[in-house]
């Protein structure tokens, strides 16, 4: 058989082989070998070719994309109905957040809501499997060394005449002492030159929640941010994180681990601010993420605006 005859082939059955379905499709597999010769899995690759990158490949451009705010609502909806699993969680799915949103837990948008209702089981146990690993105690998720060696290390003797914008960011966790199960964080930015602090809860410590607080934050503070460095958590360290540093012209730094004296400066601003307002309890859930958000609006005009600051110009002995 020509190639020219051989390609017009393919193409004519492989439309037939991608729409037929699964009993249908060993039939016209073998009508294909017969035809062709070829061996039965190299058949199947030609075949099956255009369901991976073909036309019928184009389904995918609709596919919808889960972003943070329906993991977090997800999540929300996993500890309210006492942590199921997916198959189960979607078949309540509807009736629990009816319920959820008419006792005021939450108020979604109608595009948010949709979303929320589309996703299949598989896609829930997909977007919560870091929650779940996270509230479990399995598997702690540590930075890819290659994703870590790609940010700088910045020591405390190089804070000297660092221009506005310059931030350290670090999490405070309100667990009450004990680790386990989910709790909110506070994640902290303090401007090294200047003292301003913000400070945001978020419901969970997330890759892709973290980079919507750091907009947040990009927003709040009265000066561009030109650079931030964190501690080594790996909500910090990945590729998430660094694309969005590296798009907004912010320059992506990291302490030495377990070398605090590094951060000195957000370890005093989560003592005097987050620790001074919201003490060592255990906070968890939408509603106490809600009255934390309030509260620290309140605290930022406070701290940044009506309270006087000084630095330590030099230290003798």
């Amino acid at each position: 058989m020509e190639m020219q005859a051989k390609a017009e082939l393919v193409d004519s059955i492989r439309s037939r082989y991608c729409a037929a379905r699964k009993r249908d499709k060993s039939r016209i597999l073998d009508e294909f070998v017969a035809i062709t010769g070829h061996q039965r899995k190299y058949a199947l690759r030609m075949l099956a070719e255009s369901e991976v990158s073909g036309p019928a490949s184009s389904g995918t451009l609709g596919r919808k994309i889960y972003d943070g705010a329906v993991k977090e609502v997800l999540a929300t909806l996993w500890e309210a109905s006492d942590r199921l699993c997916g198959k189960r969680l979607k078949v309540i799915l509807p009736e629990l957040l009816k319920s959820m949103e008419s006792h005021g837990h939450m108020n979604l948008d109608d595009s948010l809501r949709a979303l929320v209702l589309s996703a299949s089981a598989a896609t829930i146990d997909r977007l919560l499997r870091p929650i779940r690993e996270q509230a479990t105690g399995k598997k702690p998720v540590r930075p890819k060394k290659k994703t870590r060696a790609a940010i700088a290390v910045k020591t405390f003797s190089e804070w000297d005449d660092v221009a506005p914008g310059s931030l350290e960011v670090d999490f405070v966790a309100h667990c009450g002492g004990n680790l386990s199960g989910s709790f909110i964080h506070s994640l902290v930015a303090t401007d090294v030159s200047s003292g301003w602090t913000e400070c945001i809860p978020i419901l969970i410590r997330e890759q892709s929640l973290v980079v919507e607080t750091m907009e947040l934050l990009r927003n709040r503070f009265p000066f561009p941010i030109v650079g931030i460095n964190t501690d080594n958590d790996s909500s910090f360290i990945n590729e998430s994180l660094i694309k969005y540093c590296s798009s907004h012209n912010i320059l992506f730094t990291r302490s030495r681990p377990y070398r605090k004296n590094d951060q000195a400066w957000i370890e005093q601003k989560n003592g005097s601010i987050v620790r001074k307002y919201l003490g060592y309890h255990r906070y968890s859930g939408p509603v106490a993420c809600q009255t934390i958000a309030h509260l620290f609006d309140c605290v930022r005009w406070y701290v940044n605006v009506f309270q006087p600051s000084f630095k330590l110009l030099r230290n003798d002995e």
